[in-house]
């Protein structure tokens, strides 16, 4: 069977970036706005007013600093709270696409190739802006790319998940060359009115080139194994749907953005995420000692920082377990890969590492790799 080599990988960075010191000045001037207007309902006990943030609160919970948006003003507004996009005609590119052509055109460089020599794109991301024509699609057109293309969500494993689709296609004849591209507009389904939340996400896109080992110009890494896994949880949800129409809840809509029970998520996925790692590299015949580099999911630093030291039986060092999230925040499924991306240099011929990343659903993915 043939072996599947990573050859290029891009990352497209939003102009904009919101560090955490303007994220919660506008969020305090939302709150004194909303408890004023609301003091009534406060002082007789009806309502609960809202608490101010800090950029120390921010930073102790997540390890965030600053996040990359597309759009900036209307995150920033007291009064909008959400970013504002100016709407697209059906016959222009969407957004969606637009950032992951961007991502794309990196990956494809790196890798010696152009969009005709691709025949699978996958669309892998947390959200897709519309149910169909798949956004896949669209981005096979605008590359000028063969083959088929499809969308795939699984959450913040979707990128992962995505690799692991493309390289078994690969591997069984049914395509040459794929893209898997990740363009996480993670703005849009943040509610920004929430103290809990609020930081917690930042926009990207990323993309992997994945080809047969026979055919690949720019071989970088060799794909070892992949391995998935997945298990019913509500405790990361998100409630929008197009049978949400249907059910005379439209007026209430905070479930149909990004919510979580973080104390339950911190508790339960640790332990899947670690022992889904063990797991691999055993079956792997692959001692977590031969790891060069670690590039999780960049979703909080503490949760990297246990599941690291959880793995190497140490705590790793900066070099080995590469961080993105103080500048990008958390990007979705698109983390693991920026790390990876950005982070690769240094690794010598044989060196093994691995992506992981893990997410609602829960879903878990990893992907041994070896440097060629």
């Amino acid at each position: 069977m043939v072996d599947v080599v990573v050859s290029g990988t891009g990352v497209f960075t939003p102009a904009y970036s919101i560090s955490n010191q303007e994220l919660v000045d506008s969020f305090n001037a939302y709150v004194a706005l909303y408890n004023a207007q609301h003091s009534g309902d406060i002082a007789a006990g009806r309502i609960e007013a809202k608490v101010d943030s800090s950029a120390d609160f921010i930073f102790n919970a997540s390890g965030i600093e600053r996040r990359y948006v597309m759009e900036k003003s209307g995150i920033l507004d007291p009064t909008r709270m959400g970013p504002q996009f100016a709407p697209r005609a059906d016959d222009d590119p969407s957004m969606m696409a637009e950032i992951a052509l961007d991502a794309a055109q990196s990956a494809l460089g790196e890798a010696g190739l152009t969009g005709s020599d691709i025949d699978l794109v996958i669309c892998a991301a947390s959200n897709h802006e519309r149910a169909y024509p798949a956004v896949a699609v669209e981005i096979q057109a605008l590359l000028g790319a063969g083959g088929f293309a499809f969308d795939m969500n699984v959450a913040c494993s979707s990128a992962t998940f995505g690799i692991q689709a493309a390289a078994d296609m690969i591997k069984c004849g049914s395509a040459k060359r794929a893209l898997i591209v990740s363009p996480e507009i993670t703005s849009g389904h943040l509610e920004w009115r929430d103290r809990d939340c609020h930081f917690i996400f930042g926009d990207v896109a990323t993309a992997v080139v994945l080809e047969a080992e026979d055919v690949a110009l720019s071989p970088k890494f060799r794909i070892v194994s992949t391995r998935c896994a997945s298990q019913f949880s509500n405790n990361i949800r998100n409630n929008n749907g197009f049978l949400r129409r249907a059910q005379d809840q439209l007026g209430d809509h905070r479930d149909m953005l990004f919510m979580q029970n973080g104390r339950k998520v911190f508790k339960e996925v640790l332990p899947l995420v670690s022992g889904h790692i063990a797991d691999h590299l055993n079956g792997c015949d692959v001692q977590a000692s031969d790891l060069k580099r670690l590039w999780l999911h960049q979703a909080n630093k503490t949760m990297n920082d246990y599941i690291g030291k959880k793995v190497l039986g140490r705590v790793p060092d900066a070099v080995e377990q590469p961080n993105v999230l103080q500048d990008y925040a958390n990007t979705s499924s698109a983390g693991s890969i920026i790390a990876f991306s950005k982070h690769s240099d240094g690794l010598k011929r044989g060196d093994k590492g691995l992506i992981c990343s893990f997410g609602a659903g829960y879903s878990v993915g990893s992907v041994l790799v070896e440097r060629l």
